[in-house]
């Protein structure tokens, strides 16, 4: 018996066949056409040897011939607890962006043997991708260890308090060393951040108690200046007191010695005009002024020494003549000024 082929069967091997072919090359297709984001760059390697690099945009590649050439590099992730971790995988695609890395804390030994710990991070930048492909093996792990052996050597020419005040110094330092060491990889350090620098517990709480120690001394040294600002206003006051006092109790006496000395060339002028008048109307006569001034002057003090209230004994002066001349003087005066 002859036999012959299932049509039915025969159709169906041949469709499978066209479809394996039809993927093939749909797939071929795909994979020839790249299209690159903004701000990345893919780099291709033709049989294991550099090719071009794969700008921004639509991008065409030869199948078999052409492959993308992986780079190391650093992600961060977080786990369903919430902690971050950093993973370091291969990409083939280049972030052409300013990057950071936020490093562990690295333990360094200061200028004066204290253990600290330093919290770093680096910002960075590709500018040469051929460079970070091919001069370096792991680019973030080079920049890593880089970074923390140069912040040792920085941080251990410090001691603890230097370190602790002079972040910007540590800083700067570390990124003009870090660029300079960079440059042959392709990569531009902008800046390096310190987060954080933590010394040891008991650094802590003994530089807790001297910063307490220093602002109790602080507060001891305002007060004192404080009460000795006011010893001093307060003794300039009672000087500049004193010396308004006393300057006004000069101008006193000097008025009152002006005044008493006006009062007395007034006192001698009224008496000398009572002289003149008195010699005046004495003329022609016998009578003498001066005795008549001296008995006034007796009797002005006699009344003075008797006038006191529980004076009982009456002291007479003792030239009693003199004043009995006096009065006879008077009785001359006024008898001849009672005549025409």
């Amino acid at each position: 018996m002859e036999y012959l082929p299932n049509p039915i069967l025969a159709f169906d091997i041949w469709d499978g066949i066209i479809i394996v072919i039809a993927l093939f090359v749909v797939s071929s297709i795909l994979s020839c056409i790249k299209v690159v984001k903004q701000a990345e760059t893919i780099v291709i390697e033709r049989f294991g040897k550099f090719d071009r690099i794969l700008q921004s945009g639509l991008n065409v590649i030869v199948p078999i011939m052409d492959r993308p050439r992986p780079i190391f590099w650093r992600s961060k992730k977080m786990d369903i607890s919430g902690i971050e971790y950093v993973i370091t995988s291969e990409r083939t695609v280049i972030d052409m962006r300013e990057q950071v890395f936020d490093f562990a804390k690295q333990n360094v030994i200061t200028k004066d043997n204290v253990n600290i710990e330093i919290d770093a991070m680096l910002y960075f930048q590709i500018t040469d991708v051929h460079a970070a492909v091919y001069e370096i093996a792991n680019l973030p792990d080079a920049i890593e260890k880089l970074c923390k052996t140069n912040l040792r050597n920085v941080a251990g020419k410090m001691d603890l308090d230097e370190c602790l005040t002079s972040r910007a110094v540590i800083n700067s330092e570390l990124s003009r060393v870090m660029d300079e060491a960079t440059d042959k990889w392709g990569v531009k350090v902008n800046r390096v951040e310190l987060k954080d620098i933590t010394p040891p517990h008991d650094i802590q709480q003994a530089m807790e108690k001297q910063m307490r120690a220093e602002r109790d001394r602080r507060a001891t040294i305002l007060e004192a200046e404080g009460e000795k600002r006011s010893a001093i206003l307060e003794a300039e006051g009672v000087r500049e007191s004193q010396i308004k006092r006393a300057e006004g109790e000069r101008q006193s006496a000097i008025l009152r010695a002006e005044g008493e000395a006006e009062a007395r060339i007034k006192v001698a002028d009224a008496e000398k005009d009572a002289i003149a008048l008195l010699a005046q109307s004495l003329a022609g006569t016998k009578a003498d002024p001066a005795q008549y001034l001296i008995a006034v002057r007796y009797l002005e003090s006699l009344k003075d020494m008797t006038s006191g209230k529980d004076n009982k004994v009456v002291y007479v002066p003792y030239e009693a003549t003199g004043i009995i001349g006096s009065l006879g003087g008077i009785k001359d005066l006024l008898s001849g000024i009672g005549k025409p």
